[in-house]
């Protein structure tokens, strides 16, 4: 039996990775006089690499691949600290229409996506507070409350859970929806606030607790993985830096404190790799692991991310503080993703749920 990657999978990798390279994220948000506002041109060039169409069945114009296909493109984009939008417009919101979504709203909507010509932001955080009123016809539906922390605010629709796990779409100009743009920690994506007065909005009918909960467990695998993608940078920038920096006259990387502090870095983090994997493959193919395996790959990954972050800029000394290496995208992006979608403390009470160890 094969435990790693199909050959396919590999040339996702590869092909990705050459094209972030190429593309310079860094040097492009360091020009950017808003770091925040997606790269239209990177974006553009990820369409055309299929990233956008990964969860859109073939029928619909997409790809139809697994959602460790799209942990792998997660990967690479936090690797590279990309400005661009990914988890909610390309990952959760095709997954959310495709599972749930009438034939007209799959048929209107999947092929758009998968062109990368429309971008669905995702409100499905835990500080979702929406109200459903339902009407005596579609046109009657409307929401009522707030929605914090969505993921990609910058997008032409919201996908929206209520309270009682069902999902709505919402047009960005929708009569009644107030719109808060605001710039976290992380520079490399901006989230935002959505206010709802009455707002029109359209209903997924095939919506449920169940896909709701689907949707969120793949949108953690997701965040896991670009904290997987970035930790691996920090820790291969520490690596090389500390062959490089002399002090007393020899690389740093000869001194035992050192090579300590990125060897146990590395024993932290290579385990996450497969931990990841099987995480992601249980969201397509094991649904009774789906949930407990989502929860408790992103509460690890958060806290050994934040670890390797940590310990790669002290091996940096000062100059790992400093704008000139740009350390601190990553540092930001991990401590970002720690946060979404539930902090390593919510998502093991979760577990411990799942399990029946708590109430």
């Amino acid at each position: 039996m094969d435990f790693g990657l199909s050959d396919e999978q590999r040339m996702l990798e590869e092909t990705l990775a050459r094209h972030l390279s190429a593309a310079a994220p860094l040097d492009r948000l360091r020009q950017a006089a808003d770091p925040a506002t997606p790269d239209d041109d990177l974006v553009a060039g990820l369409a055309e690499l299929g990233i956008t169409a990964l969860l859109v069945p073939e029928d619909m114009g997409g790809l139809g691949l697994s959602i460790l296909d799209a942990a792998l493109a997660a990967i690479a984009l936090g690797r590279a600290a990309a400005p661009v939008p990914f988890v909610g417009p390309f990952v959760l919101a095709p997954l959310a229409i495709a599972l749930s979504g009438s034939n007209a709203q799959r048929a209107a909507l999947l092929p758009a996506i998968a062109a990368g010509k429309l971008k669905i932001g995702a409100a499905l955080s835990e500080a979702v507070v929406a109200r459903a009123d339902a009407g005596v016809t579609a046109e009657d539906h409307r929401l009522t409350g707030r929605a914090l922390f969505i993921l990609d605010v910058e997008a032409q629709k919201y996908l929206v859970a209520d309270r009682s796990g069902g999902l709505w779409l919402v047009d960005a100009d929708a009569p009644g929806l107030e719109r808060t743009r605001f710039t976290t920690i992380d520079v490399t994506r901006r989230t935002g606030e959505l206010r709802f007065a009455r707002t029109p909005a359209e209903p997924l009918p095939g919506a449920s607790p169940e896909v709701l909960r689907r949707v969120i467990d793949a949108g953690r695998v997701m965040l896991a993985a670009d904290t997987f993608g970035a930790a691996s940078h920090m820790l291969e920038a520490a690596v090389d830096y500390a062959k490089t920096r002399e002090q007393f006259g020899r690389p740093i990387g000869t001194f035992q404190a050192v090579r300590h502090m990125c060897a146990e870095m590395a024993a932290a983090l290579e385990p996450c790799r497969a931990f990841l994997w099987y995480a992601a493959h249980a969201q397509d193919a094991l649904p009774d692991e789906a949930a407990l395996q989502a929860a408790h790959v992103k509460a690890h990954l958060s806290e050994v991310g934040t670890r390797v972050a940590k310990t790669a800029t002290e091996v940096h000394g000062g100059m790992g503080f400093t704008d000139l290496l740009g350390l601190h995208f990553w540092f930001k992006r991990i401590a970002w993703n720690r946060q979404m979608l539930g902090s390593p403390e919510i998502l093991r009470r979760e577990a411990a749920r799942l399990r029946g160890l708590a109430a």
